[in-house]
């Protein structure tokens, strides 16, 4: 059923994540933190770390909707995965998985577990529960984010106690690395058992990482507490034991100037989500700063394809001619981010580079409107048959600098004729504008270091957020799901970017780096491979 070579190759990921944090220890490097400063000292057991984070936690199901990178952190420490996808080189290494074998059209995947896993119910981990915790998903459906992982699901065979055999009606190449985001974390049977719309406040979900829910307060804290007992982080992370520390509290401070003050006088040890133009500030008090690439879809423009004016692909050529990255990058983020060349980020597997099909040309988008019949009203904004050139916008107000990018893009838009009404809201309310079609462009990104980003995003048999109507497209995306080798599948995501990019589906924008800022007193922090805050397993305080 397996191929001896990837077999081995999978068989062999033990010895490799032992060498890597052999290299981590002599490096003293940070795992996937663009920080200068090495971690200063031997660790330290105990203490209680706060974080600032800008956006409550709405939904601490790790599979459930509406949660984002807040969330995440915290989910981050009560679950673990099977699979860890080291930050340096994008491999998969072992977690609660030790190996696993994937079947030559990528649609049987078996996974060999840890035997000395438990829940932070004591009781243990099995392959019941890769079955409970993936078959659950599934019958959520569009209650669960996570639900697009699993595309071509069949069934979870529990093979015996400790060999779980998952099997896909069609391939899923991409669903290895799938397994190391949080969503499909692993859950225990008591959380099985709760309705999945009762999860919400986190009380339910019984889990097998290094921390425990402690407290959940809206809107203002989640605290976690260390367990004792926790033995198995991914051995790339540099402690193969407990957390150090005793507690971790999730304090949420809206502003990110509030977030940056609260650190810079002590309120907090560490800060999410900050500013870019607080950097040099922080970095000048002597603050750690510690910053990353998002791997998958960058920030930007993409087209509500129901939409009768956006429809037009003239009108979609006009707006990617009219957009200029470059003074959206200057002008509301800085020299830590990076104008977009394509769909996906330049730091995701996988990434091609679609810049010829980015030109910023005033005149020229002016030209297409001209020839597509949109004529300039009395007001400046352009109309055609009787309709005025006037779109919404959706964005989620979850990442500070958006405003500012956006209302740049408003004048830019204005510039050639077209009128911009920005509807922003938090991450929920996006998420049901979006699925409800009701908007004209959504400003968006999805950070996942693969390039099954896009697919979640644009794929007219999945989630479809576009809104997209295109038998290609999806046929596309099909045959990238039946790549199992991974250079056939980057060849194939090469042709999908070029594909958005020449029929004009998105405009890039910019790529997001994800800042954290601490205090000097924070060691081991670190970014995941998604450039989301990691397991907190190896952090602790050097007082």
């Amino acid at each position: 059923m397996t191929t001896p070579r990837r077999s081995l190759r999978r068989t062999a990921l033990a010895a490799v994540a032992s060498a890597s944090a052999l290299a981590l220890a002599l490096t003293g490097c940070q795992g996937g933190s663009a920080a200068d400063d090495a971690p200063v000292g031997d660790p330290v057991a105990g203490g209680d770390l706060t974080i600032a984070v800008g956006n409550d936690p709405t939904n601490l199901n790790p599979s459930g909707n509406g949660a984002g990178n807040d969330t995440w952190y915290v989910t981050r420490q009560l679950v673990d995965s099977l699979l860890y996808q080291n930050p340096d080189t994008n491999e998969l290494e072992p977690w609660l998985a030790e190996s696993y074998e994937v079947n030559d059209d990528a649609t049987v995947y078996t996974f060999h577990l840890r035997d000395d896993v438990t829940f932070s119910d004591g009781t243990p981990l099995t392959a019941n529960e890769v079955k409970g915790t993936f078959d659950d998903i599934v019958e959520a459906g569009a209650q669960s984010y996570a639900f697009q992982f699993l595309d071509g699901y069949e069934a979870t065979n529990v093979i015996d106690e400790h060999t779980a055999e998952v099997v896909f009606s069609t391939p899923n190449s991409g669903f290895a690395n799938a397994t190391a985001i949080v969503g499909l974390g692993i859950v225990g049977a008591a959380t099985l058992e709760v309705p999945y719309e009762e999860r919400n406040d986190g009380q339910a979900v019984v889990g097998t990482g290094p921390f425990t829910l402690g407290s959940y307060t809206t809107d203002v804290s989640t605290v976690l507490e260390k367990r004792g007992d926790y033995a198995w982080a991914p051995a790339s992370l540099g402690n193969d034991g407990a957390a150090y520390l005793d507690s971790v509290t999730f304090q949420i401070v809206p502003e990110a100037g509030n977030r940056t003050g609260n650190l810079a006088s002590g309120q907090v040890d560490v800060a999410g989500g900050i500013q870019p133009i607080d950097v040099p500030t922080l970095e000048g008090q002597g603050y750690n700063v510690m910053s990353r690439g998002n791997p998958g879809m960058l920030f930007g423009v993409g087209f509500n394809l129901g939409s009768d004016i956006v429809s037009d692909p003239a009108v979609r050529e006009a707006i990617s001619h009219a957009t200029n990255p470059q003074e959206i990058v200057d002008t509301s983020l800085g020299e830590l981010f990076a104008v977009g060349t394509s769909p996906l980020s330049s730091t995701t597997p996988g990434w091609a580079d679609q810049s010829q099909h980015y030109t910023f040309d005033t005149a020229e988008a002016e030209s297409i409107l001209d020839g597509a019949g949109w004529v300039a009203g009395s007001d400046g904004v352009r109309e055609k048959d009787g309709e005025r050139l006037s779109l919404t916008l959706a964005w989620m107000t979850n990442f500070g600098p958006n405003q500012t990018s956006l209302e740049l893009l408003q004048q830019q838009l204005a510039a050639i004729g077209i009128e911009i009404e920005l509807v922003g809201g938090p991450v929920p309310d996006y998420l049901e504008r979006t699925a409800g079609g009701d908007f004209d462009l959504a400003w968006a990104n999805f950070s996942l270091a693969d390039p099954d980003a896009l697919r979640f995003q644009f794929d007219p048999d999945g989630r479809n957020n576009f809104h997209i109507d295109d038998a290609e497209l999806a046929t596309m995306f099909d045959e990238s799901l039946a790549a199992a080798e991974p250079a056939e599948r980057d060849g194939k995501y090469a042709e999908i970017q070029e594909y958005i990019a020449s029929n004009a589906y998105y405009v890039p924008v910019h790529e997001l780096t994800t800042i954290i800022g601490s205090s000097e007193q924070v060691q081991g922090l670190q970014f995941g491979a998604d450039s989301r805050l990691n397991s907190l397993v190896a952090t602790w305080l050097n007082a």
